[in-house]
């Protein structure tokens, strides 16, 4: 059996223990992450970066930038959250959003989409994508160049960026430099081998990612909303994808990289040993998510370099 790291393990005893996720439960859920999540004066804190909300023209997608004061020609940085399409809010990755800013420059925005069981597929992709077309259109307000946009997020959120960047390709949409999944929720089938493993373990099981998939697909199928079901992948962005070892979404994971690089895609693989899903959020100070965020950013400086 697969164990967990150490220091993640002991992390993980730490956490509160709640209700199963389900219907009963969701709004209980959702109100305790809300409470939560960072504002954006408490993330930023005194750096030097400014922020507003925006509404993307024609939706009710609500976007929030952040950015270097006076920023000009840098990168982007679009963020799409995670929360087992079900969960949580544009706020909710602010602190690992607000320090990549402060490392890059990045001009960042981070998206609220509207959430599963409410608004099943396609309502979280459209937003997603249209908060997406928003910003690459507006790169030269904003002050950051399109050449240089990095799509990304964690979870729901990874396999969200995921799909965003099939939608883009298909649609012609904005040119992607890169597409950085972490721990991204891409298969529907929610049967693999690490997921029967890690069914009770950890912070996300087998019957939470059921809810997940049963909220947002609502009996439908879409190579967009389930990209590990996607028949072609050639022409996406270069991709980066960690996972843990001991998390459900390691094998869907592994995989999706295996066809990436089949389909001639340049693309990065992590898979942390002990490592559960989110253990960068739970554990931040353990050596295993030291040594995640400084291969994140290896990647990243890589990437936008040669965009």
């Amino acid at each position: 059996m697969t164990t967990f790291d150490p220091e993640l393990a002991e992390a993980l005893e730490g956490l509160p223990s709640g209700p199963p996720l389900g219907a009963e439960s969701l709004a209980s859920v959702r109100k305790a992450l809300a409470e939560g999540n960072l504002s954006c004066a408490e993330a930023i804190g005194d750096r030097d970066l400014v922020w507003e909300d925006r509404t993307v023209p024609g939706t009710d997608v609500v976007v929030t930038v952040v950015k270097p004061r006076d920023a000009q020609g840098v990168p982007g940085f679009y963020n799409i959250h995670g929360g087992g399409m079900v969960l949580d809010n544009r706020f909710a990755d602010l602190p690992r959003m607000v320090a990549l800013v402060e490392e890059f420059g990045f001009v960042a925005v981070t998206v609220d989409y509207r959430l599963a069981p409410e608004h099943p597929h396609p309502a979280p992709l459209e937003d997603c994508y249209a908060g997406l077309t928003w910003m690459a259109e507006n790169a030269g307000e904003l002050g950051f160049d399109p050449a240089r946009l990095i799509v990304g997020g964690g979870s729901a959120g990874g396999g969200l960026s995921a799909g965003i960047a099939l939608l883009a390709r298909d649609r012609g949409g904005p040119a992607l430099a890169g597409q950085l999944l972490l721990c991204p929720m891409i298969d529907s089938a929610n049967d693999s081998l690490s997921t029967v493993e890690f069914a009770e373990r950890g912070v996300w099981g087998q019957a939470a990612n059921e809810f997940g998939w049963r909220s947002l697909l609502n009996g439908q199928t879409s190579p967009y909303a389930v990209p590990a079901t996607a028949t072609d992948l050639t022409g996406l962005p270069p991709a980066f994808i960690e996972v843990g070892a001991a998390e459900i979404f390691r094998d869907e994971d592994v995989d999706y990289a295996r066809r990436l690089w089949r389909a001639g895609v340049p693309t990065e693989l992590h898979v942390w040993a002990g490592a559960y899903h989110g253990f960068d959020r739970f554990a931040p100070d353990s050596e295993v998510a030291r040594a995640a965020r400084a291969t994140r950013t290896s990647w990243l400086r890589r990437t936008i370099g040669r965009a």
